[in-house]
Protein backbone atom coordinates (compact mmCIF):
# COMPACT_ATOMS: atom_id res chain seq x y z
CA UNK A 1 0.00 0.00 0.00
CA UNK A 2 2.75 2.48 0.98
CA UNK A 3 4.72 1.46 -2.09
CA UNK A 4 1.86 2.38 -4.47
CA UNK A 5 1.43 5.78 -2.78
CA UNK A 6 5.13 6.61 -3.10
CA UNK A 7 5.12 5.41 -6.73
CA UNK A 8 2.16 7.71 -7.43
CA UNK A 9 3.98 10.59 -5.73
CA UNK A 10 7.10 9.98 -7.83
CA UNK A 11 5.06 9.79 -11.06
CA UNK A 12 3.22 12.99 -10.10
CA UNK A 13 6.54 14.77 -9.42
CA UNK A 14 7.98 13.65 -12.77
CA UNK A 15 4.83 14.70 -14.60
CA UNK A 16 4.86 18.15 -12.96
CA UNK A 17 8.52 18.69 -13.81
CA UNK A 18 7.84 17.81 -17.45
CA UNK A 19 4.79 20.07 -17.63
CA UNK A 20 6.52 23.06 -16.04
CA UNK A 21 9.53 22.57 -18.31
CA UNK A 22 7.43 23.09 -21.43
CA UNK A 23 7.85 26.47 -23.07
CA UNK A 24 5.19 27.97 -25.24
CA UNK A 25 6.54 29.43 -28.47
CA UNK A 26 6.09 33.15 -28.84
CA UNK A 27 4.50 34.28 -32.09
CA UNK A 28 5.73 37.62 -33.36
CA UNK A 29 3.13 39.51 -35.35
CA UNK A 30 4.51 42.30 -37.48
CA UNK A 31 2.68 45.59 -37.49
CA UNK A 32 1.57 46.84 -40.88
CA UNK A 33 3.54 49.63 -42.54
CA UNK A 34 2.73 53.01 -40.95
CA UNK A 35 0.69 55.56 -42.90
CA UNK A 36 2.55 58.43 -44.59
CA UNK A 37 3.69 61.22 -42.24
CA UNK A 38 1.18 63.95 -41.52
CA UNK A 39 1.93 67.49 -42.62
CA UNK A 40 2.77 69.70 -39.67
CA UNK A 41 2.91 73.46 -39.34
CA UNK A 42 6.05 74.23 -37.34
CA UNK A 43 5.45 77.05 -34.87
CA UNK A 44 8.11 79.61 -33.97
CA UNK A 45 10.81 78.23 -31.64
CA UNK A 46 10.55 79.31 -27.98
CA UNK A 47 14.23 80.33 -28.19
CA UNK A 48 17.30 79.54 -30.36
CA UNK A 49 18.46 76.64 -28.16
CA UNK A 50 15.42 74.49 -29.07
CA UNK A 51 15.32 72.04 -31.99
CA UNK A 52 12.22 70.81 -33.83
CA UNK A 53 11.37 67.16 -33.18
CA UNK A 54 9.13 66.17 -36.07
CA UNK A 55 5.95 64.16 -35.53
CA UNK A 56 5.97 60.44 -36.19
CA UNK A 57 3.83 57.31 -36.13
CA UNK A 58 4.19 54.99 -33.10
CA UNK A 59 2.89 51.43 -32.87
CA UNK A 60 0.61 51.01 -29.84
CA UNK A 61 -1.45 48.06 -30.99
CA UNK A 62 -2.36 50.33 -33.91
CA UNK A 63 -0.61 53.30 -35.51
CA UNK A 64 -0.96 56.51 -33.47
CA UNK A 65 0.32 59.88 -34.67
CA UNK A 66 2.53 61.68 -32.13
CA UNK A 67 2.70 65.33 -33.12
CA UNK A 68 5.94 67.30 -33.44
CA UNK A 69 7.28 69.51 -30.68
CA UNK A 70 10.15 71.77 -29.71
CA UNK A 71 12.76 70.27 -27.38
CA UNK A 72 16.37 70.33 -26.25
CA UNK A 73 19.10 67.95 -27.37
CA UNK A 74 19.94 65.60 -24.49
CA UNK A 75 23.67 66.00 -25.30
CA UNK A 76 25.74 67.93 -27.89
CA UNK A 77 25.56 66.35 -31.34
CA UNK A 78 22.45 64.27 -30.60
CA UNK A 79 20.26 63.66 -33.64
CA UNK A 80 16.53 62.89 -33.66
CA UNK A 81 15.80 59.73 -35.66
CA UNK A 82 12.24 58.95 -36.77
CA UNK A 83 10.71 55.53 -36.14
CA UNK A 84 11.64 52.96 -38.78
CA UNK A 85 11.77 49.26 -39.62
CA UNK A 86 15.08 47.44 -39.12
CA UNK A 87 16.35 43.86 -39.37
CA UNK A 88 16.96 41.98 -36.12
CA UNK A 89 18.20 38.50 -36.95
CA UNK A 90 15.61 37.00 -39.30
CA UNK A 91 12.82 39.34 -38.21
CA UNK A 92 11.87 42.91 -38.98
CA UNK A 93 11.31 45.05 -35.90
CA UNK A 94 9.97 48.57 -35.43
CA UNK A 95 12.52 50.94 -33.88
CA UNK A 96 10.73 53.80 -32.13
CA UNK A 97 11.75 57.39 -32.74
CA UNK A 98 14.29 58.87 -30.36
CA UNK A 99 17.60 60.66 -29.82
CA UNK A 100 20.72 58.89 -31.07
Amino acid sequence: MKRSISLKAILAAITMSLITGCVERETVVEAPTPPPPQIEVIPVAPNPTYVWIGGNWEWRGGWVWVGGRWGHRPYPGATWVHGHWARHGHARVWISAGWR
